[in-house]
């Protein structure tokens, strides 16, 4: 088995990993359980509370795009535009 290269530019920033709770400076760990990378420490310190925000906003915009509105979870599992309906 090789032996896999390292990377010559890895990213920098700030990273949240989602395994350990823990922040990392660098891709230290697999970037499977990586949030990021953020611009500083205390920012990837809120990495959970920002993904938490940006799938609230996502999923109202979900809602909005299947003509629902905010809060419909009716779970009737119909996808796809309204025109598709």
């Amino acid at each position: 088995m090789r032996k896999r290269a390292k990377d010559t530019q890895p990213p920098s920033g700030w990273f949240y990993n989602t395994r350990t709770g823990e922040v990392e400076h660098g891709e230290v760990s697999r970037s499977i359980d990586l949030l990021g990378p953020y611009p500083d420490e205390a920012t990837a310190r809120q990495a959970l509370d920002i993904a938490r925000e940006r799938t609230r906003q996502a999923d109202e915009a979900d809602a909005e795009w299947h003509g629902g509105g905010e809060g419909d979870d009716s779970g009737d599992g119909e996808g796809g535009s309204p025109a598709d309906r």
